[in-house]
């Protein structure tokens, strides 16, 4: 079995800039999420910061392509609440996810109906069953009011 990461000469120390390249050319990555994950390799303070300022200034941190990123992998399978969840654990700002979840409001039913259709065949024939479900729904992190919708629905076709 091979790795994925190609082997570095015995004595080659990956810089700073170099680490946080590799991190994001695998996915995007949030200014927060790199500081977190570059602070241990940092040698003098105000080094991270400084390459951090150098790749945001370059284009190549940005929290648009992070959200847009979250909202493709993640819309298909999950509710706003978790994909908001996700985001503010990625450290952006609360008014670039409010834009964010402001995008995914109008097509949330939709997607839980699809989420539903996918793991449920039919509608519950008993109380259990429709908890059940709810609570599936609540899981991928669908509001209240959209879960209702989708399970009542379900009951009524």
């Amino acid at each position: 079995m091979t790795s994925a990461k190609p082997v570095a000469p015995a004595g080659f120390k990956l810089s700073l800039k170099g680490r946080a390249l590799r991190l994001l050319a695998a996915r995007e990555h949030s200014r927060a999420e790199l500081e977190r994950k570059l602070a241990p390799h940092e040698e003098t303070p105000g080094q991270l910061a400084q390459v951090l300022d150098d790749l945001q200034a370059k284009d190549f941190i940005s929290e648009a392509r992070v959200v847009e990123s979250v909202i493709n992998r993640r819309a298909s399978r999950y509710g706003a609440a978790r994909i908001r969840h996700e985001l503010l654990n990625k450290g952006l700002g609360a008014e670039v996810v409010a834009g964010a979840m402001d995008s995914l409001k109008g097509s949330e039913l939709e997607r839980a109906r699809d989420i539903w259709r996918k793991k449920f065949e039919g509608p519950a024939p008993d109380a259990a069953g429709r908890a059940k479900q709810m609570r599936f729904l609540a899981a991928r992190g669908f509001g209240g009011e959209v879960i209702r919708r989708v399970v009542s629905q379900a009951d009524e076709d």
